[in-house]
């Protein structure tokens, strides 16, 4: 029965000798919707209509740049000795955390030159962000990656996912954790709870802060079973510890904004500032 099984093709289709993946559609498409989702909130939240594809402008490729960045530095011992590899993404490698870090600073820089709160624009990009995370990781579905360690057929069978799902879980004569789906359901499950979140009307910069907070316990967990983690020690995986250290400021800025009366503003608030 094993010897039957064969992988989605992870090729959409060719234009000419191009090659186009459905690793990029999905994550094209996940971008796509994420950014319509943040128009049309910062449309009601009173910020001009421009705000954010302009952001966006730059915010995509720094992003991207930032993501190989972080993944090229601790793989470095790689790298070092294969220079021409650093530039090809379409191999493989690029990191969220990476990618996380670079759009936070770009958007820092943003608001300030137009004049526009930083937490009033995470706050509302909040959803979208892992909204497009969820979308994502099919991408990585599509390549057989971010997968977790060996298990069997009847583990997968007893998830009650579907056939395609356990199918593409089988790589070189092994089955494998669907990672990518129980960090794909968190997120969907996050980006409920942040949309939800807007009739609370929390004060400026914790729904931000709260998305953070969600996605990080979910990737300490899913990273523990993943078989492709970049490692801080022999022992201890980067991600991992990032996702503690973000929980942990994240927390304390929520507490320290409040006292210091940072957080006075709300989220339903109209305005710029």
């Amino acid at each position: 029965m094993n010897e039957k099984i064969h992988p989605l093709n992870p090729i959409a289709f060719h234009l000419g000798p191009i090659q186009v993946h459905w690793y990029g559609i999905i994550i094209g498409s996940g971008l796509a919707l994420a950014l319509y989702l943040a128009i049309r909130e910062s449309d009601r939240r009173g910020l001009p209509k421009e705000t954010f594809p302009d952001l966006m402008i730059w915010a995509i490729p720094i992003a991207i740049i930032s993501a190989r960045i972080y993944y090229v530095l601790f793989e470095w011992g790689f790298y070092s000795n294969h220079f021409s590899e650093i530039p090809q993404i379409w191999h493989g490698g690029i990191a969220i955390h990476g990618a996380l870090i670079g759009s936070v600073l770009t958007v820092y820089f943003f608001t300030k030159a137009r004049g526009i709160s930083f937490w009033k624009i995470t706050d509302i990009a909040a959803p979208s962000l892992i909204l497009g995370q969820a979308i994502g990781r099919w991408g990585n579905f599509m390549n057989q990656e971010a997968h977790g360690r060996e298990v069997s057929r009847a583990f997968l069978e007893q998830l009650h996912v579907p056939p395609f799902i356990i199918n593409q879980m089988y790589i070189n004569g092994h089955y494998y954790h669907p990672t990518f789906l129980y960090e794909s359901l968190w997120d969907f499950a996050g980006f409920i709870l942040l949309i939800s979140f807007r009739r609370v009307n929390l004060r400026r910069g914790e729904m931000f802060l709260t998305y953070l907070i969600w996605y990080s316990i979910g990737r300490f967990f899913v990273e523990g079973m993943r078989t492709d983690s970049l490692m801080l020690t022999s022992t201890l995986r980067m991600a991992q510890m990032i996702s503690i250290v973000i929980v942990v400021v994240a927390v304390m800025l929520i507490f320290y904004r409040r006292k210091k009366g940072f957080a006075d503003t709300h989220y339903l608030d109209q305005g710029l500032s």
